[in-house]
């Protein structure tokens, strides 16, 4: 029997139509949906079946919204297929923002609450930077130490000042993301293309998360998850922070306070898995950006995207 691995995607991943095939097909994801309606006060489903992109690809509304699609495919493998995730994973893991719902699938946060969460923290890190003034950029064809020289040479102003860029995911396959000031993103792009990066390139994003830059909203999350703690999971979490097994609440509350400023080391995530024997991983969700960074990082792991009726329907006939 496969030893699962249920990972969870992060922001990116989102879509005008997600989730709107599993609404009309099964009653236990339109109960995920209107749940997070209900809490949020919001038609956050029909933003995300109808759209328009731009709302919904904002990081207050795309946060709670991937989370809720990730819990409806869960919900409804539980349901339909009688599966606890419990009972077949071995982990879960989360990417960014995925973490929450990792943490929600495995009992230490109850839907409403990870909703509530998700919707503070997609605006406290939308708050921490005024539009403009921070950057993203992906390096392709770089690993976490280049990128992490490259950063250094980059945070340095022709002035002779400093400005923040870090490392903000360590994606695997040669993909590492950075964040940081506008001026010093820009920069790394010029250094990284004469340090033999294959390219580099300024991501579409409103705010250059996982930087120092984003310390007001750690201190926002450090609140929230004081008021809101988790329980202790059901299935051990990787974490971004430690790509370790965390299960004790007092620890996982400070792993996602630091998760805001600091790199989501995902590929060292998906060796940590491998290493405690998951042979199998399974994205619950939109898209199938973590399938793809999996197979990078291990190419030999099986990696399945479970987001649609038919996708759920194959996933339950292979269990």
């Amino acid at each position: 029997m496969a030893v699962h691995a249920f990972v969870f995607p992060g922001q990116g991943s989102q879509a005008v139509g997600m989730g709107r095939d599993l609404a009309a097909a099964f009653a236990p994801a339109r109960e995920v949906f209107e749940e997070v309606d209900e809490t949020l006060s919001q038609k956050l489903s029909k933003l995300m079946f109808e759209g328009p992109a731009d709302e919904l690809t904002l990081t207050e509304n795309a946060q709670p919204a991937l989370m809720a699609h990730s819990l409806a495919v869960l919900r409804v493998i539980e349901r339909e297929g009688r599966v606890r995730i419990a009972d077949r994973a071995i982990v879960v893991a989360g990417h960014s923002l995925g973490e929450y719902s990792a943490l929600a699938a495995a009992g230490a946060f109850s839907l409403a609450d990870a909703a509530r969460l998700l919707r503070q923290r997609g605006q406290a890190m939308q708050k921490a930077v005024p539009p403009g003034e921070g950057a993203m950029a992906a390096l392709l064809g770089a690993e976490l130490d280049l990128a992490r020289e490259i950063c250094a040479a980059a945070a340095e102003t022709p002035e002779g000042g400093r400005e923040v860029i870090d490392p903000a995911n360590d994606n695997g396959g040669g993909q590492v993301v950075v964040s940081g000031a506008r001026g010093a993103v820009e920069r790394a792009i010029e250094i990284a293309r004469g340090r033999g990066v294959k390219r580099a390139m300024l991501l579409p994003v409103s705010a250059p998360f996982h930087c120092a830059l984003m310390a007001p909203a750690a201190d926002v999350m450090a609140a929230a998850l004081e008021r809101t703690p988790p329980a202790r999971p059901t299935v051990p979490l990787i974490a971004n922070v430690s790509a370790a097994k965390a299960t004790d609440p007092a620890e996982i509350v400070r792993l996602l306070v630091e998760q805001v400023t600091r790199t989501v080391r995902w590929r060292e995530s998906v060796q940590a898995m491998i290493a405690l024997g998951a042979d199998s991983f399974v994205e619950l969700g939109a898209g199938k950006v973590l399938s793809g960074l999996i197979r990078r990082v291990a190419p030999d792991a099986a990696a399945t995207a479970v987001g649609s009726p038919a996708e759920i329907e194959a996933f339950l006939k292979s269990l």
